[in-house]
């Protein structure tokens, strides 16, 4: 296991931060826009997403850096801008994570670090390798240079998340893991009659075999479902690896009330699945679409009432 993991779960369960994209909305974000494009035109709004997560408890920020691919950048211009919105991100998850002065004052005062750690967030290219959209040569290189852009910013960790092809999954992996730093591995499963695959059919045994290949140090499943769905999810990652498991769940399934897209679930309901998710093998847990800094605080509450 790699020391930094090893160290973040040495006293149980790990809790990371809740999602990104929908607290940036909240703070003006337009539907439908570049979230990682604030790392340089709104850099004040993303730290106070990853500000409110420190107090709420959490232990690991993710970066701002989710779609901060060339691909993806070049849909809005910023495709020769890689290194530029990526180097960003982890400076402004840094500058959160370093002014935490109610980091230490846990329950039992025994905390891992000084302060959290800023894994930094990689998510899909938005092509389709199977189809031919992009070569694996192509993909290979935009992951690389990635990859390479945050781990010489000082991120601590990588969390390649919002996956549903395992072998794209695995070439942003195996760039990950080139740099050194622990990398988890995340996809993303919620379609199928069970709701146990991902778009491209993937399982979770299969996805825990071919990313324990490419490299990952901790298997995981962020977004696609609410946390009632991901207990089975880890159950199954567990049972197929011995690697930790990273679970960050949506706020429920989303509605749409108004026109707009509402995440019903309170904190508290979902803060009531933690103990069947530690259970079910989770060593790391936090939220994905629809939760807030409210949504962590409650599972930090949950985890230290036992």
């Amino acid at each position: 296991m790699h020391p930094t993991i090893a160290k973040l779960i040495l006293a149980g369960p790990a809790v990371t931060d809740g999602a990104m994209g929908t607290q940036l909305q909240q703070r003006g974000l337009p539907i439908g826009a570049c979230p990682d494009v604030w790392n340089l035109a709104q850099p004040e709004k993303v730290e106070d997403v990853s500000r409110c997560y420190v107090d709420a408890g959490s232990q690991v920020l993710l970066t701002n850096t989710l779609l901060a691919n060339r691909f993806m950048l070049a849909r809005h211009g910023l495709a020769e801008r890689v290194a530029d919105v990526n180097r960003a991100g982890v400076e402004i998850s840094r500058r959160a994570a370093g002014d935490c002065p109610n980091f230490r004052l846990s329950e039992n005062g025994t905390v891992p670090f000084d302060a959290p750690l800023v894994f930094a967030s990689v998510g899909p290219s938005g092509l389709m390798l199977m189809m031919g959209q992009v070569s694996e040569d192509d993909l290979k290189a935009a992951y690389a240079e990635q990859a390479q852009a945050l781990a010489a910013a000082g991120a601590d960790g990588i969390a390649i998340e919002t996956m549903s092809d395992v072998a794209e999954t695995a070439l942003a992996t195996a760039a990950a893991h080139a740099t050194g730093l622990p990398v988890v591995a995340c996809m993303t499963f919620g379609a199928g009659a069970k709701k146990d695959r991902t778009m491209m059919g993937v399982t979770p045994e299969q996805a825990a075999e071919q990313l324990i290949v490419a490299g990952a140090d901790v298997i995981g499943s962020n977004c696609g479902q609410g946390i009632a769905g991901m207990v089975e999810i880890c159950r199954r990652l567990h049972a197929a690896t011995d690697r930790p498991i990273w679970i960050k769940a949506n706020a429920g399934l989303p509605e749409l009330v108004d026109g707009k897209t509402v995440y019903k679930q309170t904190p508290a309901e979902f803060a009531s699945y933690v103990p069947q998710l530690i259970d079910a093998g989770a060593s790391f847990i936090g939220g994905c679409c629809g939760t807030t800094p409210e949504f962590i605080r409650a599972v930090v509450e949950r985890l230290r009432s036992g």
